[in-house]
C-alpha cells in the first residue's frame, strides 16, 4: 500500500550505502540512471548513505546542495560523525572536542613534519583537510587532478607512502585512543577510537527498523564474515547492539565493470525488490 507521496506505508526495511567506491567512482559523480534507480528503490524502502567525505562533497557526488539530504531517509556524513534524517540534521560531533586542543595540534604538527620529507614527482594542495569528526590526510594533496590522483596510487602501491605514515603515526601515538585507516586513492583518515561508519548505529537502533542492508566495498568498515545466504560479510559487533541483519555486500569490480549494471543486476537488490517488498 501506497500513502500520498508515492512511498509504500510499511517501509520498514533500511538500504544502506556506502559512497566513494559503492555508488560512484572516487570522487566522481553519480550516473543519471542510478541516481533514478535508487529514488524507485525508495518507495519501496527506506534508503540511506554513510561516508568519510563532509557533507558538501556527498553533495557533489549525488545531488546538487542540499538536494542530498532530501533523496535519502538518511545521510551519515565523515563516517557518521555528522547524521540527516528526513532532511534535518540530527547532530554533529566535533574531533577538536573529543581528543581536546593539544593532541590536534600534536597530530597536525607531525603530519606537516612528515610530509615535508616526502618526495613526488608533484605536489598539489589542501595536504590536511579538517573535518568535524576526523583529519584527512593527503601526501599529494587533495587539490591534484583526476590524472594526479591515478599517478599517485600507482606509486603508493610501489612504495607504500601511505602505509608507512600511517604506521609512524600508530608509533608517535600508541595509547592515544586514535585509529588511523587508509581509503580511497590519495589519502588517510585520523579519528578517535569508536569513530567509524559504527556511529550510524546510534541512530539507526532506535529506529525500529525489520532489517538493514548495508552494500560496502572492500575498503569499507564492515568487514566480518557471515554465513547467510547472498552475503559475503556481517558486522559482527552490530549485531550485539541493534536486533536487525546487517549485511555488507561489496561491489565485485572484475564482474560489474559500472555500478549501474552491478545495482541493477544485484541478487540482494532483487530480493529487496521482490513482491513481499512491493
Amino acid at each position: 500500500m501506497e500513502n500520498s507521496n508515492g512511498f509504500s506505508s510499511d517501509r520498514n526495511v533500511l538500504c544502506l550505502f556506502d559512497v566513494d567506491g559503492t555508488l560512484t567512482p572516487p570522487r566522481e559523480k553519480i550516473d543519471p540512471q542510478l541516481d533514478e534507480f535508487f529514488q524507485t528503490l525508495r518507495r519501496k524502502v527506506k534508503i540511506g548513505i554513510v561516508g568519510g567525505s563532509d557533507y558538501s562533497k556527498i553533495a557533489e557526488q549525488l545531488g546538487e546542495g542540499d538536494d542530498v539530504i532530501h533523496k535519502f531517509d538518511y545521510v551519515f556524513a565523515e563516517n557518521g560523525t555528522v547524521q540527516y534524517k528526513d532532511g534535518k540534521l540530527l547532530s554533529k560531533h566535533a574531533i577538536q572536542n573529543q581528543i581536546g586542543e593539544e593532541l590536534l595540534q600534536d597530530l597536525i604538527n607531525f603530519c606537516l613534519s612528515y610530509m615535508g620529507l616526502i618526495k613526488l614527482p608533484k605536489k598539489r594542495g589542501t595536504f590536511i583537510e579538517f573535518r568535524n569528526g576526523m583529519l584527512n590526510i593527503s601526501p599529494i594533496g587533495r587539490s591534484c587532478t583526476l590524472e594526479e590522483r591515478i599517478e599517485f596510487s600507482e606509486i603508493d602501491k610501489r612504495e607504500k607512502i601511505r602505509e608507512k605514515f600511517v604506521a609512524a603515526l600508530k608509533q608517535e601515538f600508541a595509547g592515544k585512543g586514535l585509529r588511523f585507516t587508509k581509503g580511497g586513492l590519495i589519502s588517510f583518515d585520523i579519528f578517535p577510537e569508536g569513530w567509524d561508519k559504527r556511529l550510524c548505529l546510534e541512530l539507526l537502533d532506535r529506529e525500529g527498523l525489520d532489517a538493514i542492508y548495508f552494500f560496502g566495498n572492500e575498503t569499507s568498515d564492515f568487514t566480518l564474515r557471515t554465513t547467510q545466504p547472498g552475503s559475503v560479510g556481517k558486522f559482527s559487533s552490530m549485531l550485539h547492539r541493534t536486533s536487525p541483519d546487517v549485511l555488507n555486500c561489496p561491489r565485485p569490480s572484475p564482474r560489474c565493470p559500472s555500478e549501474l549494471e552491478f545495482w541493477m543486476s544485484a541478487d540482494l537488490t532483487a530480493s529487496i525488490l521482490s513482491p513481499s517488498y512491493l
